[in-house]
């Protein structure tokens, strides 16, 4: 058969699949050169194969000009140029002076004919220069060998072989192998230009490499288990180096040594670490969290109590991310993704607030992704006793405990009491020390007398001295607790916190020392104040809050979840850096936030109404004392007579136990569990949801907190009323639990269960007819249901405010339930005997639409109208800290403005 009638393929056979053709592989054997002899190619009719050596790296294509056929036509062509080459051996036996005619016609004189066995000698450099890229060094190698060939054969004899036959059949053997060298030198230099590296310094791959092998060193370690991880813990050299760059932290405390080189942080097990504030704990978490992103190659879940806590910590670890290649992505307020986005060559950090947290594992739960969350760091793991939050905590671990074994857990808090408890339920081993960077002295306040807090005494205090500052009548009217005596000891030389009990009382305590501060106080660091006032209001587009402009110049401002974001970051940079030297917060500092002072002081042992805790409280005084800077903190707790006893316990007594919350609130947190165990279908029966409660810490302290019924009767009563909701029913052949629609929707959008079913029905009858002609329908919408509680209104003032409702807006008043009838009768004392059925507010309590008119009033005439309708509404304090000033404080923590930006502040808010 000839040459032109055959058609030649070129077949690639990836090596991992050639068993499945059931005969021999034709391919060469790996390390051998593509041209040794092998067997006769598989013909099949006129189709001859041809199987490459290797896999193809470009996909369907033989070249990077997508033409499937480069090796065919190469190979056609150097038949045809062997064939017009034994034609001219053949006509040059006939005239030895054989005549090439060119293209002008004119015969060419007869040349030295030089024999050679690849038609790519023709190839010139001009014809190299003109190729591509991946095919430029391939076409010099074979130029190169075409050269050296032609020396040789130039060299040797011109005797002619006596065996024709013999030397017709070597040609023939040369050039096959000639095609076959071809073919694979074109392969093997195409694969190696595709895998040649970018060009770049000499000194970034060598950084590389270094980092490359110590990270291969870390692993291997890590897997065998063995003490010595690396050379920073199981971690590169370079994050060593960045933590001192971004941290400015050169070494290690000795507990945190200790502490990373325990035998359970080796072996993967659960760990519950404590010690005092402002020990070090949360450095010793990054670095566990580092590890698993770096060398296990693992996702990692950072919990924390407070939103402002997860913006500082996405800011802390952004730079880590950036240098080291992972993720950090922040999971607070309206911020994270259900589930997260999955990638393929990167890890990703978790920084989310309690209940973000929950929401996040289940949609992993969901998604059957929970494996890849290596690592799960719970910070203040003393909430777990701290109501609904801390049943929230409690169902995330106990989720994680029981879906994933192969995800490490480490709880760590400055405050804990029943640990053996606690390590029952996480089945975590326990590490504890006493250190702390900068001693600590405790003092109380009564009246002008200091006493420092010695529990080992009778009375528990004992004295220390006497305020010695001149009050006038007028400053002891607005100061009585003399906190500008105790403040002015330390500012502005020194740094001071003031812990305030409410919001409210931040911002009126900053204003109020700003009022008695001494004019001295403004000179100092004057321009960089002048600097952070304008930075504050351009965060605020032009605005400003009325507080801050006037405390900033003396060094005073105050702190809390009512900042939005960038004011909070400027905040907390300039009492950093020492251009303010006093802050008044809420305790929400006190959780996590690195804001140290040199005193601390607690205007008032309450928290909101309630007294405070003994976690609290160390929270706290332990803000006192900067590592570094100070050789002593102080914390001075003001108390009243009054307080006096309550003060003792609260300063003297062990820490308090950590107890179970899901029975609280009536089951709601057990109930919110089941829910969402039927939902994530973990458990679908009543036996399935008792085996799941053995690992929650309700079980290791059912015996204090079960004392009158038993699990089983509380998974039935559960049940029973998950079904009276219409949350979850029965499948269809009645065998196990489903969610309806409804409950799919609570669980997931981490709806209350009280509210869920009143919820969907006012957004249902929203949708029939909402209204939009003004925001007072989208506002009564949005209303949190817990402000119906704090409000108690004076009708004769709501009446008023209810006349100046446009039409519209009345009619869509009634459509809620509250028409103006019962305004005017409530208004005029008269007993409203009946109450419209599709009402939700009862005759006694319409509290709900109060709170709508108050953020109305603050989104329409502004803050003073607000105020004034919340003054006199009589026992709507809560109300009115919500709007003071126009500020509209979102549940999870937004922004807020004021004056004349609240109603800015409410739409950002919608």
């Amino acid at each position: 058969m000839s040459a032109a009638g055959r058609e030649i393929r070129v077949k690639r056979v990836c090596p991992s699949k050639r068993w499945r053709d059931g005969g021999r592989s034709h391919l060469s054997p790996a390390g051998k050169p593509a041209g040794a002899p092998q067997p006769c190619p598989r013909t099949r009719g006129s189709i001859m194969e041809y199987c490459s050596d290797s896999e193809d790296l470009f996909g369907d294509y033989d070249s990077l000009l997508e033409d499937s056929s480069l090796l065919a036509k190469l190979d056609d062509a150097e038949q045809s140029e062997h064939q017009r080459q034994d034609l001219r051996g053949v006509d040059g036996q006939q005239d030895s002076t054989p005549r090439w005619p060119r293209k002008d016609n004119v015969c060419e004189q007869p040349r030295e004919d030089v024999l050679t066995d690849s038609i790519l000698d023709a190839f010139t450099d001009e014809a190299v220069g003109d190729a591509a890229t991946s095919q430029q060094g391939f076409l010099e190698h074979v130029e190169a060998n075409g050269k050296k060939s032609k020396l040789q054969d130039a060299n040797r004899t011109s005797t002619p072989f006596r065996n024709a036959d013999k030397r017709k059949n070597m040609e023939d053997r040369d050039r096959r192998q000639v095609r076959r060298s071809v073919s694979a030198q074109l392969k093997r230099t195409m694969l190696c230009n595709a895998a040649a590296p970018a060009s770049v310094s000499r000194s970034v791959v060598l950084k590389e490499a270094v980092v490359s092998k110590e990270m291969g060193v870390a692993m291997e370690a890590a897997s065998a288990r063995a003490t010595d991880l690396g050379p920073f813990f199981g971690l590169p050299t370079k994050v060593k180096e960045l933590i001192y760059k971004l941290r400015g932290i050169k070494s290690l405390y000795d507990w945190q040594e200790t502490c990373l080189n325990l035998d359970c942080i080796h072996q993967r097990k659960n760990l519950i670490y404590s010690l005092p504030t402002g020990g070090g704990k949360t450095l010793v978490a990054e670095i566990l969290l580092l590890r698993e992103l770096l060398c296990r190659r693992r996702d990692g879940l950072f919990v924390l109590p407070y939103i402002s806590l997860v913006q500082e910590k996405v800011r802390g670890l952004a730079g880590l991310g950036l240098e080291l290649d992972f993720m950090v992505e922040e999971y607070a307020g309206n911020k994270g993704r259900f589930p997260p986005v999955k990638r393929r060559n990167q890890r990703s950090l978790y920084v989310a607030t309690i209940e973000k947290a929950h929401s996040l594992v289940n949609s992993l739960m969901e998604a059957e992704r929970l494996d890849q969350l290596g690592l799960v760091v719970v910070d203040e793991l003393h909430m777990l006793g701290d109501g609904s939050r801390g049943a929230i905590i409690e169902m995330t671990l106990a989720k994680v405990l029981y879906q994933s074994k192969t995800t490490q857990l480490i709880g760590m808090s400055a405050t804990l009491g029943n640990v053996k408890e606690l390590q029952t339920f996480l089945k975590a081993e326990n590490f504890t020390n006493t250190f702390r960077p900068v001693q600590l002295r405790e003092y109380v306040k009564l009246k002008d007398t200091i006493y420092e807090v010695e529990p080992g005494e009778e009375d528990c205090f004992r004295f220390s001295r006497h305020l010695n500052f001149k009050y006038s009548g007028a400053m002891n009217k607005d100061d009585p607790d003399h906190i500008i005596a105790l403040v002015t000891e330390v500012i502005p030389r020194h740094s001071c916190l003031v812990f305030c009990p409410t919001k409210k009382n931040c911002e009126n305590v900053a204003a109020m020392i700003c009022k008695y501060l001494k004019q001295d106080f403004l000179q100092h660091r004057a321009a960089e104040k002048a600097v952070l006032l304008r930075e504050l209001k351009d965060s605020g587009g032009g605005s400003m809050c009325p507080v801050l402009r006037r405390t900033v110049p003396f060094g005073v401002a105050y702190h809390h979840s009512g900042l939005t974001s960038e004011e909070r970051k400027l905040v907390e940079e300039a009492y950093s850096s020492g251009i303010l030297c006093l802050l008044t917060c809420t305790s929400t500092l006190a959780a996590g936030i690195n804001l140290p002072a040199r005193r601390v002081i607690l205007r008032s042992p309450y928290l909101a109404t309630d007294f405070l805790k003994r976690s609290q409280y160390k929270q706290m005084v332990g803000r006192a004392g900067r590592a570094g800077i100070d050789v002593v903190g102080e914390s001075i707790l003001i108390l009243q007579d009054k307080d006096r006893m309550a003060a003792k316990t609260l300063v003297c007594t062990p820490m308090e136990n950590c107890y179970s919350n899901l029975l609280q609130d009536e089951e709601r947190g057990i109930q919110s569990l089941i829910l969402s165990l039927v939902g994530l279908k973990v458990a679908q029966s009543l036996d399935q949801m008792l085996d799941f409660l053995r690992g929650t810490l309700l079980y290791v302290q059912q015996e204090q907190l079960c004392v009158k019924t038993s699990l089983w009767d509380v998974i039935l009563r559960s049940v029973r009323l998950l079904q009276d909701k219409g949350l979850i029913t029965t499948t269809a052949d009645g065998e196990a639990l489903q969610v309806t629609r409804l409950g799919n929707a609570t669980y997931k959008g981490s709806v209350d269960l009280t509210y869920s079913d009143v919820l969907y029905r006012d957004l249902s009858r929203g949708l029939e007819g909402l209204q939009l002609n003004s925001f007072l329908h989208l506002v009564y919408l949005v209303t949190p249901y817990d402000l119906i509680s704090q409000c108690k209104p004076n009708w004769m003032t709501f009446y008023t405010q209810f006349t100046l409702l446009s039409a519209a807006e009345q009619k869509m008043s009634g459509a809620v339930g509250v028409p103006e009838s019962f305004v005017a009768r409530k208004a005029a004392g008269q007993t409203v005997k009946k109450v419209p059925a599709d009402s939700r507010l009862r005759p006694d309590t319409p509290q709900l639409h109060v709170g709508l008119l108050l953020l109305r009033a603050a989104l329409h005439r502004g803050a003073g109208r607000a105020v004034a309708l919340a003054s006199t509404a009589g026992g709507a304090d809560a109300t009115a800290q919500l709007l003071c000033e126009g500020g509209a404080y979102p549940p999870d923590g937004g922004g807020r403005g004021h004056g004349v930006e609240g109603e800015a502040a409410v739409q950002r808010w919608l």
